[in-house]
């Protein structure tokens, strides 16, 4: 039985302990949080042990796996300290808000023949999973437009609205990127535009941002993702379209349609539910029976260069060129 100490108590953190509890190769034995109260709450449950400080649960030598689950910031120094600690390693994404602390964390994995997993539970959706399906249905595709617009009045206090803690707005949330790189492969160049709310890109909170991006791939395909959230946004936007030269995948939520010259299908997208519990079964799966896991590190460190030339687009004002 693996022996699992998890790092923090939000919304992901809850759905991965849930999941522990209910499977018998592993066993949740300590929790660490960001503040005493709300950690001895979240861990009523489970009943595991709990520590003050990622730091002094990563010193317990009887883990043998730690689940990262807190505030963007402290992926990278908590997933090199537990590396460094022997410890296997599962993060959300993404794996660190620096492209070279997160290079030198997959590179630690490597040297040490320890286990490390970015959760990219995007590409495990059925949005993801049908797109995939019937992407040979409309042939050669060369443009994407990808929005992910969240209107919340009033903004919530939360570190997700501050940069220190969330990131650039398409690094913090990666899986935009990612997603469309397992679809349409590698980059070639970016261009970024963002604007901030009432705090800027600065350690302050903000109540709004807005972020767009065009990416060139090397196949030639032209894709830009908007990605927005806040008080400034009034009208939601969760849509992904698909132009190809014999037709279109449209998703809009969870509900699809493939468009073609004589006909447009419905598509079953499935429900997002129960895809943390999904991702975490992998892992277990992994570590006991050496089963595959759905993506690779370099895969998330790949898109994470990606998403930071956008961030790095935005300062500099001009196209970013990557390199191949």
């Amino acid at each position: 039985m693996l022996k699992v100490g998890l790092v923090g108590t939000g919304y992901a953190a809850r759905l991965r302990a849930d999941t522990l509890q209910g499977d018998e190769r592993a066993e949740l034995v300590a929790i660490a949080g960001h503040t005493p109260d709300k950690t001895a709450a979240f861990n009523q449950p489970y009943g595991a042990q709990i520590f003050e400080s990622w730091q002094a649960l990563i010193d317990q030598s009887e883990i043998d796996l730690v689940i990262i689950a807190g505030v963007n910031r402290d992926h990278g120094a908590i997933a090199q300290a537990a590396l460094e600690a022997d410890k296997h390693v599962v993060v959300e994404y993404p794996l660190s808000l620096d492209v070279v602390e997160a290079e030198a964390i997959v590179q630690l994995a490597k040297d040490s023949g320890k286990f490390l997993h970015v959760e990219h539970i995007e590409l495990l959706s059925g949005i993801h999973q049908t797109i995939l399906e019937v992407l040979p249905a409309i042939a050669t595709p060369f443009y994407v437009r990808y929005a992910s617009l969240n209107p919340q009045h009033p903004a919530p206090h939360k570190w997700t609205y501050q940069p220190e803690l969330f990131g650039f707005p398409l690094v913090g949330a990666l899986s935009r990127v990612n997603r469309l790189i397992d679809l349409f492969g590698s980059v070639s160049s970016v261009s970024g535009q963002a604007r901030f709310w009432g705090g800027g890109n600065s350690s302050s909170f903000y109540t709004s941002c807005m972020c767009t991006a065009q990416l060139q791939f090397t196949s030639g395909l032209i894709a830009d993702v908007i990605y927005g959230k806040g008080e400034a946004i009034w009208q939601a936007d969760r849509t992904l379209t698909v132009q190809g030269e014999q037709g279109a995948i449209v998703i809009d939520g969870e509900q699809g349609q493939l468009i073609q010259a004589n006909e447009t299908k419905p598509l079953t997208v499935g429900s997002r539910r129960g895809l943390f519990a999904k991702d975490t079964g992998m892992v277990l799966d992994h570590l006991t029976t050496g089963a595959p896991l759905y993506v690779t590190p370099e895969q998330s460190l790949y898109a994470l260069k990606v998403a930071d030339a956008i961030r790095r687009s935005v300062e500099v004002g001009d196209r970013i060129q990557l390199e191949e």
